[in-house]
């Protein structure tokens, strides 16, 4: 084992630690509708839904790096359209998105929709309790 982590060492690789993801307590998006070109800041707290336009936005999950690593936020949302049946009555709501989107690449994972458009901006954590020594 010891000779293992000489010949890594000599190849020069490095073992880094690496802090523990801070876990978010709301979620802050920014909307965009595309009709009349209006955007919007909501903080969503986790676990509840913001209702903007036709689209209901679930939260069940962020989290961010801590300060000391690269920037990154990462948010699981799960959008549902409310659409319409044809005949102005509310229809079945249909799943438009469900993963993951990333506040540095809003573009690598996308909410597709005609009117709106939503991206994340931020997860709201608390301190690292290390941070608070």
């Amino acid at each position: 084992m010891l000779r293992a982590i000489c010949c890594l060492a000599a190849l020069g690789l490095t073992f880094t630690a690496q802090a523990e993801n801070l876990m978010g307590v709301s979620a802050k998006l920014r909307t965009l509708d595309k009709v009349t070109a209006n955007t919007q800041d909501f903080d969503v707290k986790i676990g509840e839904n913001l209702n903007f336009g036709s689209l209901v936005v679930s939260v069940p999950h962020c989290e961010k790096r801590p300060p000391e690593e690269t920037p990154e936020t990462y948010v699981f949302l799960q959008i549902k359209d409310k659409r319409l049946d044809g005949k102005g009555k509310a229809g079945e709501p249909e799943t438009v998105f469900s993963g993951w989107m990333f506040g540095s690449s809003p573009a690598l994972n996308a909410l597709e929709h005609p009117v709106y458009d939503v991206w994340v901006i931020d997860c709201d954590a608390p301190p690292n309790e290390d941070e608070l020594r």
